[in-house]
């Protein structure tokens, strides 16, 4: 079998997770080639919100690694050119008891290295003409929230850490097996001396022995695209509600969150049975991505449901004033979930790390999470 030149840290999968440990990899000065088996990434990575969610991450490693993974981000936007959004973010509050977890959070979550603050709904409508006004009694701001395109990103990507930082790329490659310092993919066998498998949700191809963990199942998330917005009018910061403060474990310091959880429970449950919090970001373009849903189990159901998105876009169309609602797109995401990893690692055989994020919270960590691994594989310093 013939063998091909031998590089110091090969990494399987061409999604936001295998993207960072690439570049992060080259940035160090290391040789590196990627692996992907479709022509382009297809999966969680281009299926998302665009968002880079630092709000969203519990107190203390996971908030640090998410802001770091933050700066990272932000230098890599600026040398690729690509565009973001850096108008961080609002939890909009029309309920008492949102609006009571969002006040106990601004006055708690400075102290725990959250830039962020409670707006009136003055203040609020001032940063967001999105919102409407009818009945909204505030906001929870944050400042540290990016958004992108996800698909543009995912696409371009490749061909600048091609050029730039020498990544060498092989989309349509299968990978059918790895070893100790050795991967093979198409008859060939591919020398690396560190190999990371970022192959998101799934389970069974390379190592399944990594994925056989208590509570690890798959998420489903429905979401919706509309067609572009009339020039002139933005969306301004990406915009979550109060369904979000029950999503999201950064909010469970809040000892108000139990009350607003019950009046979630008993007044939607519809919404609270299919895992709903509606959140709304706009690419660069113009359109809006709104979703989503959340359905749980190993094998995820192929189908989606147009009641789940109805159920989404009412929730919307009561609270937000936009030109357009016509829907241009719908489609699911999935990837790896469990109830208590943010994400999954192991080390299966010497110099292999498989890596999974098993939260949804993938564009979030992603640079952050490389470079952790990284370093503790000994790539980095």
């Amino acid at each position: 079998m013939p063998e091909a030149p031998e590089f110091d840290v090969a990494v399987v999968g061409a999604g936001i997770i295998g993207l960072a440990h690439a570049y992060l990899g080259a940035r160090s000065g290391k040789r590196v080639a990627l692996f992907e088996r479709q022509p382009a990434a297809s999966g969680a990575s281009i299926r998302n919100f665009g968002l880079i969610w630092p709000i969203g991450q519990a107190p203390g490693t996971l908030h640090q690694m998410a802001l770091r993974s933050r700066e990272i981000w932000v230098d890599l936007l600026r040398q690729t050119g690509l565009p973001y959004d850096a108008s961080g973010s609002l939890h909009a509050a029309y309920v008492k008891q949102e609006a009571d977890v969002g006040r106990e959070f601004a006055e708690l979550g400075p102290a725990l290295g959250y830039e962020c603050g409670w707006l009136t709904t003055e203040q609020t409508l001032q940063r967001s003409a999105a919102l409407s006004p009818e009945g909204l009694l505030g906001a929870l701001w944050s400042s540290t929230e990016l958004t992108v395109d996800p698909r543009q990103l995912i696409a371009e990507l490749p061909g600048f850490l091609r050029d730039r930082w020498n990544v060498e790329f092989h989309f349509n490659t299968p990978v059918t097996a790895v070893e100790e310092g050795a991967l093979y993919a198409k008859a060939r066998k591919w020398k690396a001396g560190m190999i990371v498998i970022a192959a998101g949700d799934d389970f069974d191809t390379l190592f399944p022995c990594c994925f056989d963990v208590p509570g690890l199942t798959r998420a489903k998330l429905q979401m919706m695209r509309t067609v572009v917005q009339p020039r002139a009018w933005r969306l301004g910061p990406a915009l979550a509600f109060g369904l979000s403060f029950r999503h999201y474990p950064t909010f469970q310091v809040c000892e108000t969150l139990p009350a607003l959880k019950r009046r979630i429970a008993e007044e939607w449950p519809e919404i609270n049975a299919w895992g709903i919090h509606v959140m709304v970001s706009q690419t660069p373009r113009g359109e809006l991505t709104i979703g989503d849903s959340h359905e749980y189990a190993f094998s995820v159901d192929i189908f989606d449901k147009a009641y789940v998105n109805e159920l989404i876009l009412n929730y919307a169309r009561k609270h937000m004033r936009v030109p357009s609602w016509k829907i241009a797109e719908t489609w699911h995401g999935v990837y790896a979930k469990h109830p208590e990893l943010p994400y999954l690692t192991c080390d299966p055989i010497k110099g292999v790390r498989v890596v999974t994020v098993t939260s949804g919270i993938g564009m979030t960590l992603s640079f952050g999470l490389a470079e952790r691994m990284l370093r503790d594989m000994g790539v980095l310093p």
